[in-house]
């Protein structure tokens, strides 16, 4: 695990498959050897891996990792399967209701992913992840209050949680909450600094009319014409106080310019 942590995969595979050697059924072992094989880009061999493993244990933490790694591969059906073995277990593991619900969400299959969050919080009611799984799929079935009750209530447990201050701010700017959204915002870049996240709250300043602020968020972002200059151009263009560009060149060359 130590090796894995600090990124020497071959190390960890190595060392995790000797264990498997003397103990088969090493969960652990299997899960490490799965993850180190996946961030050397050897997909199809982690899936391998840990799908001969699932046959001989069904153990659900490794059906969850599995299912996880066939639903990156394209492979939706298959992921959906053991998703479905994996929370039928008992006792619950509970990350396993979590992975499915958002399979669910992603297929489209909204009804199934409320029925699926609720059942794990029958069984652990206080679990943050099933909480926002269940204010996630609220919202894609359009259910606004649900949903921002369900984040308002993880907000107000867990103040500092990063995913549910980017869920409220969402969810408060479906009534144009764009002061508060963007202090939620501000609070999760505190604790995470992503760009997208920078771009998410100059959007919000513009709003505000707070343009310099904002601005200057968009070119961070950006890094001068980096993956995120797209997105950072679309946000200052798209909202209602925002900039109107030309050409796109004259875009990337504002994101490129220095702050005075």
């Amino acid at each position: 695990m130590l090796a894995l942590q600090m990124q020497h995969l071959e190390d960890a595979e190595r060392l995790a498959l000797q264990v498997l050697k003397s103990d088969r059924g090493n969960v652990l072992a299997a899960e490490i050897v799965g993850r180190a094989l996946l961030a050397q880009n050897r997909l199809d061999e982690a899936i391998a891996h840990l799908a001969k493993f699932v046959r001989r244990t069904d153990e659900p933490s490794i059906e969850a990792l599995l299912a996880g790694m066939l639903a990156a591969a394209g492979r939706r059906d298959e992921a959906l399967d053991h998703l479905r073995r994996a929370v039928a277990q008992r006792p619950p593991y509970i990350p396993a209701f979590v992975e499915l619900a958002l399979q669910l969400r992603k297929t489209g299959q909204f009804d199934e992913a409320v029925t699926v969050t609720e059942t794990g919080l029958s069984f652990a009611p206080q679990s943050t992840d099933l909480q926002l799984a269940l204010g996630y799929v609220s919202a894609d079935r359009n259910d606004r209050v649900r949903a921002r009750a369900v984040f308002e209530k993880v907000h107000e447990t867990e103040p500092t949680h990063h995913d549910a201050l980017l869920a409220l701010a969402v969810a408060v700017l479906w009534d144009g909450g764009y002061s508060r959204a963007a202090d939620l915002y501000r609070r999760a870049l505190a604790i995470k600094p992503l760009d997208d996240t920078r771009i998410r709250l100059g959007k919000c300043l513009l709003e505000l009319r707070q343009r310099e602020e904002a601005e200057a968020l968009f070119r961070a972002s950006a890094h001068g014409a980096g993956k995120l200059a797209a997105p950072a151009v679309i946000a200052m263009v798209s909202g209602s106080h925002g900039r109107i560009f030309l050409k796109p060149s004259a875009a990337l060359d504002f994101l490129r310019a220095r702050n005075d």
